[in-house]
């Protein structure tokens, strides 16, 4: 009964570690609950929870009642559960063995009472080790999930990962609904000048994540670049909305367009994508 209220189920991939998976996870959530929909963000990395402090949640705890694991609210409309908000204190170190990660996951799926939810955002761990298992498993026994978001960077190390998470998924018949190209070229906050931190692959027109969608004839959700506010709105542990906008009225700018930046365009491009994909919006 309590996934039967899930209208969306999607997994955020990745391949690999530093790629950007919950980064991406937690702007995508809180961008979509600002859009009016309810979403849940689901933290399966059970060795490194980044969620909680990616989203200013850190010293929360999970709590029971009578219809199961209630989520922590971190903002409007979106609810989080990480077994960060289940250790004693915010530097424990986990070491669990498969078995029982796998427990984890299962309590994650089954215990939680998300209420009506529009969207879960599932972000995994890098690879594809027991967690992908264990959550391929649950899902399929609780009707499945809607598809996966593929995360990369520029970087021919991360497609090479990202292009065994995408033959997992294939494997695994998990549909791959899009492409996100993280950390695509720096936005200097100056000159507002975009510079290619990863250099382009000789004789190709197309970056490494569109050549990605083109050989896995996938759609290419967008590019975030690199940006300075991204990374210090996840350091501070609010949106990247949130963050341009109290920096914007500490200079005392007016301006509504002084409140926007291109990561943040890029995040509200890719969220549109996503929702257009799995039918959430027109």
């Amino acid at each position: 009964a309590r996934r039967a209220k899930i209208r969306k189920k999607v997994w955020g991939l990745g391949g690999r570690g530093g790629v950007g998976k919950s980064t991406m996870t937690k702007e995508l959530g809180m961008t979509i609950g600002r859009m009016g929909l309810q979403v849940g963000l689901m933290d399966t990395d059970i060795c490194g929870p980044s969620l909680p402090r990616l989203t200013g949640a850190i010293g929360e705890e999970i709590h029971n009642s009578n219809e199961g694991w209630e989520p922590v609210g971190v903002d409007d409309n979106v609810g989080l559960v990480s077994i960060q908000f289940l250790l004693p204190s915010q530097d424990e170190a986990v070491v669990f063995r498969g078995p029982r990660k796998n427990g984890i996951i299962k309590n994650f799926m089954k215990d939680v009472f998300w209420g009506d939810l529009d969207i879960l955002l599932i972000d995994t761990p890098p690879g594809t080790s027991d967690e992908h298992l264990s959550i391929t498993s649950y899902l399929t026994k609780s009707g499945g999930c809607d598809g996966a978001i593929m995360i990369t960077t520029p970087s021919e190390v991360a497609v090479a990962d990202v292009r065994r998470e995408l033959n997992f998924c294939k494997k695994s018949g998990i549909k791959v609904l899009g492409i996100v190209e993280n950390m695509s070229g720096f936005i200097c906050p100056s000159c507002k000048g975009e510079s290619q931190i990863f250099p382009a692959k000789k004789g190709s027109i197309l970056s490494a994540g569109e050549r990605l969608a083109e050989e896995f004839q996938v759609p290419f959700f967008g590019k975030i670049p690199l940006d300075p506010s991204l990374m210090a709105a996840c350091e501070q542990g609010e949106p990247l909305q949130d963050h341009l906008l109290a920096n914007a009225q500490a200079k005392g700018e007016t301006n509504p367009a002084a409140a926007q930046s291109p990561a943040l365009a890029a995040v509200k491009a890719v969220a549109g994508n996503l929702l257009k994909t799995v039918g959430l919006v027109q």
